[in-house]
């Protein structure tokens, strides 16, 4: 399977947040969006965890 984050783009987030300077991460997982977050390290956290789950599947 495949785990990336990505960086929301301002075009998918509403006007309020775009003008606090939000910004989002969002981790995806085979095309599916399982998590967003508003730290970058937070959400590489949780991809390493999903990999290392996946890891752990694949080996069963």
């Amino acid at each position: 399977m495949t785990v990336k984050v990505t960086e929301r783009d301002d075009s998918h987030m509403s006007r309020q947040l775009v003008a606090h300077g939000v910004h989002l991460w969002d981790v995806h997982q085979q095309d599916l969006l399982v998590g967003m977050f508003h730290r970058e390290s937070d959400a590489q956290r949780y991809k390493a965890e999903l990999e290392k789950l996946e890891a752990q599947n694949s080996q069963a």
